[in-house]
């Protein structure tokens, strides 16, 4: 078990179990270095997005790394403002070209738009087709969100990337997608760090003498949940994924269930201002 461990997706394609968030970390120098470190601590997995706005910097530090581009896998996402069929397919073009790359490994929906997201899961199908996507998934959608999806889709989604961390355990998305073979990917793994004083936490941190955020990442290693904490330091990289020595038991993980609140830190899917 390594940065190298992977999950299989319903397509076949491998994705690394964990990898490196870069929301929020600053176009230029900032993202550059966080995704230059990352690779040399041995990630193998950059998670950017159209919104992000440091693409560009993403694209670069991979392209200058001494790593072979088909051993990262890279993901990004069409924001919502871009949605639609034709407008996504643009907004694809102006992500591969700020990667400087001629395809990404996953391509997801942002956001559900309401009346855009099915059309714009089309230009991703298409997009997928074309070879210039590895894979094509969502994010932040509900489970009914994905049934009216799943109504027309032609190419399943392989994931659907949520906030989700122990305060937020998501267990009815879970559900549905283990139940249509779709693997959670996780933003806000460690829950902006809000509540790493828990005691739930701070006992399994001292019972393997590590860090909460530790027990949360393996937490959900352990859960078959794809992880991508953010962090532009490289120590704080290096401890995030520093989970490969230990392991929950199950009375472990019975106790992490006990610190769900339903608690969020950005909007529900169901209330989010889409401007339309």
């Amino acid at each position: 078990m390594s940065l190298r461990t992977t999950r299989k997706l319903n397509n076949g394609t491998e994705i690394p179990a964990i990898g490196l968030g870069v929301y929020k970390a600053e176009a230029g120098e900032e993202v550059y270095q966080a995704v230059k470190s990352a690779l040399e601590l041995g990630y193998r997995h950059i998670d950017t997005a159209s919104l992000y706005g440091n693409e560009e910097g993403v694209g670069q530090a991979i392209k200058d790394s001494d790593v072979p581009r088909e051993e990262i896998f890279v993901t990004t996402k069409v924001w919502n403002d871009e949605q639609g069929y034709e407008k996504t397919k643009a907004a694809f073009t102006h992500s591969l070209e700020r990667l400087q790359m001629d395809y990404v490994d996953l391509y997801l929906v942002h956001w559900p738009v309401p009346g855009k997201f099915k059309e714009t899961y089309q230009a991703l199908e298409e997009i997928y087709r074309d070879g210039k996507a590895k894979a094509i998934g969502v994010s932040n959608f509900e489970p009914h969100h994905l049934e009216e999806l799943l109504e027309t889709a032609e190419v399943k989604p392989v994931v659907n990337q949520v906030e989700l961390h122990p305060q937020l355990q998501q267990q009815a998305v879970r559900e549905f997608c283990d139940k249509h073979n779709i693997l959670v990917e996780a933003w806000a793994p460690l829950g902006k760090a809000r509540y790493f004083d828990h005691e739930v936490l701070q006992k399994l941190a001292n019972k393997y003498n590590k860090k909460p955020s530790q027990i949360i990442v393996r937490w959900q290693y352990q859960s078959g949940i794809i992880t991508i904490p953010k962090s532009v330091h490289k120590e704080r990289q290096r401890e995030n994924v520093d989970i490969f020595d230990f392991e929950l038991t199950e009375q472990d993980m019975n106790a992490m269930k006990t610190i769900d609140a339903n608690n969020r830190l950005g909007a529900h899917p169901d209330e989010f201002d889409y401007g339309v």
